[in-house]
């Protein structure tokens, strides 16, 4: 399993196992890891992890949050990554991880408001699937193959491009752009969840499905559910 280890000054302080969906970092004592320093903000970065990848937000901190030296806002990690908070570390241990940053900055572009957001987010999201498909002759990976659930598929329901069907081949499909607004669709032995990741403004205007928000845990997904984020709408299918 994932774990952050706590150090300072090469003196390892703590070992945290990433087993849960959602954790907080911040010199408050209500934080899963709790950091008493003053160059630490009361809720200064949030962990998200989904399946074998986690994902680095800063909560808008005062002295901002680093990864191996660089001042990040939202970075996916990887095995052997230094977050800087403060004069604290934390190494993300995790040597199933498989994200990739530039993928994750890549995301499906929807932006309100825009004409081409449906073609930019259909295009995007074909890229991701070609991607991911494996090449004439191999073997389907795991993830794909799902011990025989069915593959589920997204139809883009406005825009011009309205009735176009992207499948949901990978274990992790990420929608929005990181800025703006991000969730993901994880694929597991239960099912698809959607996961609200990030949006502007206060951070927490979550996708809606079928009508309400979903709020900030994962919400598992049915056949003819009707998802809505940034402005375009999507039918979530199985069959």
């Amino acid at each position: 399993m994932a774990k952050l280890v706590l150090s300072m000054n090469g003196v390892v302080q703590g070992e945290y196992e990433l087993n849960q969906e959602r954790l907080t970092i911040g010199r408050k004592p209500d934080n899963d890891i709790p950091i008493d320093n003053l160059a630490v903000s009361g809720k200064h970065a949030l962990v998200i992890t989904i399946l074998d990848d986690s994902f680095l937000e800063d909560l808008g901190s005062t002295n901002g949050s680093y990864v191996n030296g660089k001042l990040v806002k939202k970075h996916a990690l990887k095995d052997g990554d230094v977050i800087a908070i403060g004069k604290h570390e934390l190494k993300y241990v995790n040597e199933h991880a498989t994200a990739d940053d530039d993928d994750f900055e890549k995301t499906m572009i929807i932006r309100p408001g825009s004409a081409s957001a449906a073609v930019a987010a259909a295009q995007a999201a074909e890229k991701a699937v070609q991607s991911a498909a494996p090449a004439a002759g191999t073997a389907a990976p795991a993830a794909a193959a799902g011990g025989g659930m069915p593959l589920a598929r997204l139809t883009v329901l406005n825009g011009p491009i309205a009735g176009k069907e992207l499948e949901l081949t990978k274990a992790l499909i990420t929608l929005g752009k990181p800025g703006t607004q991000v969730a993901v669709i994880s694929r597991r032995p239960q099912g698809y969840f959607l996961t609200h990741i990030e949006s502007d403004g206060d951070g927490k205007r979550y996708p809606v499905v079928n009508g309400e928000a979903i709020g900030a845990k994962a919400y598992q997904l049915k056949d003819s559910d009707l998802i809505e984020l940034a402005g375009i709408k999507m039918e979530f299918s199985t069959n």
